[in-house]
């Protein structure tokens, strides 16, 4: 089992990418760099492969609607060259709010958008001579389009790799069989190990069954908040806000992916209420509804005995890289968490 961890700025991001020595030294094994309606994650990811030497690095993730399919293939490429290799390509399709609120670009066909921005990279990363011809993409543009001087092109570059591992953040059915299918690795969010195989079981052995062998296994990445002690427990409410604005808050009644997976893991009534209140500006009282449960279980935080059967749970439904974001107070807590993760993990 891979250890990775999303990189933290909020305290400084210069002051984040000092730090990541001591984690390569701790035993981590790749990191996420976040992008949302922040800083673009590109610039970042560029400024620590300059900064480090061994660790993997993934955008986590870059929504596919922003860029084109063959801008993210030279982005990527760009990143697999600056890091001697170490790049991995996660993309998602984020959600409406971000993507019409602040992109200005139509949320839509975001699966079948997926499935092309894969087949079209991977085709760029081969240096073939791109032409594309998909219901959502066509590479060059078909007469009657433009200028009518488009040309099929192959990156002029030679890429490190001919095939940058692709991760896909999903969590509906049909995206999940998608990625099972095309994709080497699968980052879903929220991820309660339990409860994996009846949500997501029949999708992942869909694709699965579609799958090039030559994709190797499918890379399960699950993520959980970690601290260890026998008075940590405590520290799983900080997870409340972010379950409640996502529950609740990211997206509206009928169209809210992160509520649609409360629902199915069992949570119907308690999604509901939780998307009600958020909806009408009562975010404390939304979140006070989220399940203790959900957040325990989904999480890494109690005494040594709890968390090494936490990690047990997470390998036997079948994940492959833990991503854990360490809550010690200090740099060298930090430290010591991802050391021990490491060690319960090996």
């Amino acid at each position: 089992m891979r250890i990775g961890m999303a990189l933290n700025y909020s305290g400084g991001f210069k002051e984040t990418v000092a730090e990541l020595a001591d984690y390569e030294k701790a035993g981590l094994d790749i990191v996420f760099v976040a992008e949302a309606y922040s800083f673009d994650a590109v610039s970042q990811m560029g400024y620590i492969a300059a900064k480090t030497e061994r660790v993997q690095i993934a955008s986590g993730i870059l929504p596919i609607y922003s860029r084109t399919p063959t801008l993210l293939a030279m982005t990527a490429a760009g990143m697999d060259f600056v890091s001697d290799g170490r790049f991995t390509l996660g993309i998602g399709t984020s959600g409406p709010q971000v993507i019409e609120g602040f992109h200005g670009v139509p949320y839509t066909a975001p699966i079948g958008r997926t499935r092309e921005v894969i087949e079209i990279c991977r085709k760029v990363w081969r240096r073939e001579r791109l032409e594309h011809a998909g219901r959502n993409y066509q590479v060059p543009l078909p007469a009657g389009e433009g200028t009518g001087l488009g040309k099929p092109l192959k990156i002029i570059n030679h890429p490190v790799r001919p095939r940058i591992p692709i991760v896909v953040a999903a969590i509906g059915p049909k995206n999940v069989e998608m990625t099972a299918e095309l994709a080497e690795g699968w980052e879903p969010i929220f991820y309660y190990p339990e409860k994996a195989a009846d949500v997501w079981g029949p999708s992942l052995a869909a694709g699965r069954a579609k799958r090039d062998p030559e994709l190797g296994e499918l890379d399960v990445i699950a993520q959980a908040a970690l601290a260890i002690g026998d008075d940590v427990a405590g520290l799983r409410e900080f997870g409340r806000a972010m379950a409640a604005l996502y529950i609740g808050g990211m997206g509206a009644k009928g169209k809210n992916f992160y509520n649609d997976l409360a629902r199915r893991y069992g949570y119907e009534k308690e999604a509901e209420q939780i998307q009600d209140l958020y909806l009408e500006g009562k975010k404390d009282e939304a979140a006070a509804l989220v399940p203790a449960e959900l957040l325990e279980n989904m999480s890494l935080i109690g005494s040594e005995g709890f968390v090494r059967d936490r990690i047990a749970a997470l390998k036997e439904s079948g994940v492959t890289t833990l991503n854990v974001a360490p809550l010690g107070r200090t740099h060298e807590e930090r430290v010591r968490l991802l050391e021990k993760v490491k060690e319960l993990a090996a």
